[in-house]
């Protein structure tokens, strides 16, 4: 009973550290091109690639994170990590040259690139196998918290006038909250590891890389979404407060959790996963279909619009526990991390690519055409899924 409770209070204490990160991370994601433009007078390709520094820099630390985690104590390194990306929100208003302001956003990025594969990993220990999917999808189900009130926030704020530094300071307040309830956390012991001599398999989980490659593809529309739609929204003439499309979309995500989790529990993985498929598909395509029809019903296009924004909540909020068990399933319990920042890595490359092809698709054609470009991405994502990955996975699980 004693070791029930503390599970119980450890689980706790890290889903408030994941949504204070993360309501961090979501406060500045909308307002951050809008701060690039008006203070350093940036085009859209280079926002897209400053902005893409973010991941990239994660990406990178992303397959070595893993394999500390896996080596060493993994609560040490997840508060290290955490305090660092909350210091990285103090640098954003000191960077006064925009050189100044990349550096901050790789060593942001970087930090992120650990403490996100640190938790993920973290919440793997902490819940029994049996109820290892209900405990990823209320841990993501923080995220997706988050990202109905982070990114609403910046935007009311930003639209009320409030300064880019007194942004910058709440974000960085609210991971200071964070980083207390992390350090809260109790985490079972991990006996030390044997290592085989360094080699690929030790910082990238090879098994799971047809999965990776799926989940890549997939991310790319996303990286766009988060990045962009308010700016496809001002683009297109829709006036609504768009920062309510985060909140349909975590809504979304929070109603799928519910049922997602406990599916993923009872094996089926891929059939959860491929669920989700059709509605992201569907999403993506009615989100480039609003480039269009804005011009006959503009209320008629600001309700598809939300709509969208529930349609993609449900659709992605279905595949990422599912996903995260998926790569978990193929590797041993000693590469856990290893499983895990696979993973994230796959995620964090689709997400770079769509910053960036979003941007330069923007400003030589259109938002729209980005949104038609990612909407395609999606449904060749979802045919490699189903004839490739599925059958890959089924004869590689261990569990």
């Amino acid at each position: 009973m004693e070791k029930d409770r503390l599970v119980t209070r450890s689980y706790c204490c890290i889903l408030a550290a994941n949504f204070l990160l993360y309501f961090g991370f979501w406060l500045l994601i909308p307002i951050l091109p809008f701060y690039l433009s008006d203070t350093f007078r940036t085009s859209g390709t280079t926002i897209g690639v400053v902005l893409s520094c973010y991941t990239v820099s994660a990406l990178c630390i992303r397959p070595f994170s893993g394999y500390l985690l896996d080596t060493f104590a993994r609560k040490p390194l997840y508060l290290f990590a955490y305090f660092v990306f909350m210091m990285m929100f103090a640098g954003y208003g000191l960077a006064g040259l925009l050189g100044l302001f990349i550096l901050v956003r790789i060593v942001h990025g970087v930090s992120f690139g650990m403490v996100t594969v640190g938790g993920n990993t973290i919440v793997i220990d902490i819940m029994p196998s049996s109820r290892r999917g209900e405990g990823l999808g209320y841990y993501g189900l923080t995220n997706n918290l988050a990202m109905s009130i982070g990114p609403m926030s910046g935007l009311f704020l930003h639209n009320a006038g409030v300064s880019y530094n007194t942004l910058f300071l709440l974000g960085f307040g609210t991971c200071l909250l964070g980083l207390a309830a992390a350090s809260c956390v109790k985490t079972p012991y991990k006996p030390p590891v044997k290592r085989d001599p360094v080699s690929l398999d030790r910082f990238i989980l090879l098994k799971g890389l047809p999965a990776g490659t799926s989940l890549l593809l997939l991310s790319i529309p996303y990286g766009m979404t988060t990045n962009y739609v308010a700016m496809y929204a001002r683009q297109i003439g829709i006036t609504a407060e768009t920062g309510f499309f985060f909140t349909f979309m975590a809504i979304g995500m929070a109603v799928s959790r519910l049922f997602s989790g406990r599916l993923v529990d009872k094996g089926k993985i891929t059939e959860v996963i491929q669920a989700g498929f059709y509605l992201v598909c569907l999403s993506f395509f009615a989100l480039a279909a609003c480039g269009w029809s804005v011009a006959l019903s503009l209320p008629a296009t600001t309700a598809l619009f939300f709509a969208i924004a529930l349609g993609l909540g449900v659709g992605f909020g279905i595949m990422f526990p599912a996903y995260n068990t998926l790569f978990v399933n193929l590797a041993p319990n000693s590469q856990r991390g290893t499983a895990t920042s696979t993973y994230l890595t796959s995620w964090d490359v689709g997400i770079g690519i769509g910053m960036v092809t979003g941007g330069c698709i923007a400003e030589l054609t259109s938002f729209k055409m980005a949104y038609l470009f990612g909407a395609v991405l999606t449904v060749g994502s979802f045919f490699y899924f189903r004839h490739h990955v599925t059958p890959h996975f089924h004869r590689n699980k261990l569990r």
